[in-house]
């Protein structure tokens, strides 16, 4: 994968953090929890190399809920979260004991809750920053392989463009680390980076 301009990785760090900043202030309301959100980094990578880079992490089977956004820039976003992650955020925002049936009942639905949010929050402040306008689908929750997830590979030519961003949660001491990935169709991580150029030529 060719080289980023770092500009452009630092803009993108701007305003993913943005977005998971105003994530984190709905979760605080949502949960009467000190909810911290941060991006240790962010990577732009092809399909294999990010298979490679989860599968590094011991995540071959993960938690995740993926929404597709449409407009300028087109693909789709998804949190992913290992499966212990995964059930230590559900114990902690439902307040059931983890290993329990309940908390097993009520994962899918907090973990798209929350995964709706915090991709609301990073998509709504790209559309919003750079002008442009984004639609969402709504969120599906899904455990499966990063590989099925994905469902791409780098034998589509060009293969698409994606996004790593580690976001690492912090609630009560508790530290959840999970991974925002967004996967941009061909010709849509363009269309990004111009929009990011029209900010530039407009300061």
């Amino acid at each position: 994968m060719s080289q980023i301009d770092p500009f452009y990785i630092d803009t993108l760090r701007e305003l993913i953090n943005i977005g998971v900043g105003r994530a984190a202030g709905i979760l605080n309301e949502m949960t009467n929890f000190r909810v911290l959100l941060q991006v240790p980094f962010i990577k732009v990578l092809s399909p294999s190399s990010l298979k490679k880079e989860m599968e590094d992490l011991g995540r071959h089977e993960v938690a995740a809920v993926r929404l597709g956004f449409k407009g300028p820039f087109s693909g789709s976003a998804a949190l992913v979260f290992p499966p212990d992650s995964a059930s230590k955020l559900v114990a902690v925002l439902t307040g059931e004991e983890p290993g329990t049936p309940d908390l097993d009942s009520v994962r899918a639905g907090t973990l798209s809750e929350v995964g709706n949010i915090v991709l609301n929050g990073v998509m709504g402040s790209m559309g919003n920053i750079l002008n442009q306008h984004i639609s969402y689908s709504l969120p599906a929750y899904v455990e499966d392989t990063v590989e099925n997830l994905l469902s791409v590979s780098d034998h589509i030519i060009p293969p698409p463009t994606i996004l790593l961003v580690r976001v690492r949660f912090t609630i009560q001491q508790l530290l959840v680390e999970g991974d925002i990935i967004l996967l941009f169709e061909v010709g849509s991580f363009d269309s990004l980076l111009s929009a990011i150029d029209g900010i530039r030529a407009d300061n």
